[in-house]
């Protein structure tokens, strides 16, 4: 029997207009409304998604079986309780949630009632990240760069969990132990906010990452380079070419003993369609949620190292005199 998911979209931004376009071709779905504080905003994404406005949540959860929050950041933990204790399925934006604790609360709410939270960390459907993953399992080493010309878009929070976080995820992903520690840098440079940050991520296996991201560069560049006992792989996202070396795929490389290299590219792949998808899997299938509250409060304690690694190196450069207290 085919079952309908009926979903709900609360907020009517940037991502939450995506989300509403999207449901509306994933086989499964259908879009029972949209809510947003802006009316005239909730009314012009609604008419081009061509599904009704709600007056307020309560009522957008009554017509609905699961919700989407896509609302800024600070209200993304609020309204995914409130969708759960009305027994509502969520998919939440990331961050999950502002801290831990709350970060916690969802993970125990979800396991308790046993519906579907889910993060939306859409870089673990895209097609760079299969690529990745199918090629290196044991990373010794991975650098990632996430850079962007500036858009007022996401300055309601720190470049950490507008940029950053999603390559926090993908690292996590990757490297299975825990964090042992990490420094990190970073500057507000036209933003209450950090607007550039970088970090360095030691895990107790030994593993190393250093992560950069910014959206006040002058250019788009999001690459990742990672090495193993596997091979090096370089990756580049807005060129969508990936290369490695290593002795188990590609062309042989003449005078190195063995190794090969191997160069492909992929098709735009709509990583948005694919979390619509898993999530229809999860909540109608019973399938495993991909990117659970439990993966979501990772990514999150990994912002927060971050971000407690900036402060304390802005002490340092405080005392020494570097720079000038604020």
């Amino acid at each position: 029997m085919n079952i309908t998911l009926r979903v709900g979209v609360i907020g009517a931004g940037h991502f939450g207009r995506y989300h509403a376009l999207k449901i509306r071709d994933v086989p499964g779905e259908s879009l029972s409304g949209l809510f947003d504080p802006d009316p005239a905003r909730a009314r012009l994404v609604a008419s081009e998604a061509g599904c009704p406005v709600v007056a307020d949540v309560d009522t957008l959860l009554a017509q609905s079986d699961a919700v989407v929050v896509a609302a800024p950041a600070e209200f993304h933990f609020d309204l995914a309780v409130q969708a759960l204790r009305a027994g509502r399925h969520v998919l939440v934006e990331k961050p999950v949630a502002a801290t831990l604790e709350q970060a916690d609360m969802l993970v125990t709410l979800a396991r308790q009632s046993g519906l579907v939270c889910q993060v939306g960390h859409l870089l673990r459907y895209s097609a760079e990240h299969e690529a990745i993953s199918r090629r290196i399992t044991r990373p010794l080493y991975i650098e990632a760069t996430r850079i962007a010309p500036y858009k007022p878009r996401g300055t309601d929070v720190s470049v950490i969990l507008d940029l950053m976080i999603h390559d926090l995820d993908l690292v996590l992903a990757l490297v299975d132990s825990p964090i042992a520690q990490v420094d990190a840098l970073g500057a507000a440079v036209s933003s209450e906010y950090e607007d550039i940050a970088n970090a360095r991520v030691r895990f107790e296996n030994g593993c190393v990452a250093t992560i950069t991201a910014s959206r006040i560069s002058l250019k788009t560049e999001r690459r990742m380079r990672l090495f193993s006992e596997e091979g090096y792989l370089s990756a580049d996202f807005v060129k969508r070419e990936l290369s490695m070396i290593g002795r188990e795929r590609g062309l042989p490389l003449p005078g190195t003993g063995g190794f090969k290299r191997e160069s492909i590219s992929w098709k735009e792949h709509d990583s948005l369609f694919a979390e619509h998808q898993a999530f229809v899997a999860s909540c109608v299938h019973g399938a495993p949620v991909v990117v659970d509250a439990v993966a979501g409060r990772r990514a999150l304690a990994a912002a927060l190292a971050v971000a407690d690694g900036i402060t304390t190196t802005r002490n340092l450069m405080e005392q020494s005199g570097l720079i000038r207290g604020s």
